[in-house]
């Protein structure tokens, strides 16, 4: 079964090792072995954490000469924005619109407690 490119990258980046990597690489694409320094985790653990990234279209890998940088791909986050830009506009639209309730209801009036709710035969 194959999984939708956004699951992939939103998987990938639920890993906190994962993100690490990725702001790393927003500075500057690097090895393999650069990017395992700061870990406590082998080299092996890090290729897998890159593997896990590669696999979601995150970042790729190249050959220059005897190096083998990372690159984070960019425009991923494309489809990223795109999905949390929609459901913003809509959160905020919502948000508009109750405060254009809260904006036309009066000032003075007293809050009532809420009536109790019947139940059974007598509704």
């Amino acid at each position: 079964m194959t999984t939708d490119p956004l699951s992939s990258i939103f998987s990938a980046l639920a890993d906190p090792t994962r993100r690490d990597i990725v702001a790393r690489l927003a500075v500057a694409d690097a090895t393999v072995n650069e990017l395992a320094q700061p870990y406590e985790v082998t080299v092996q653990a890090v290729s897998k954490h890159l593997r896990v990234l590669e696999n979601a279209g995150l970042v790729s890998r190249s050959r220059e000469a005897q190096r083998r940088p990372v690159h984070l791909e960019a425009e991923v986050f494309d489809l990223m924005t795109k999905w949390i830009e929609r459901y913003r506009r809509q959160a905020e639209e919502r948000y508009r619109r109750l405060d254009d309730v809260l904006r036309a209801m009066p000032d003075d009036v007293e809050p009532r407690p809420p009536r109790p709710r019947q139940t059974g035969a007598g509704r």
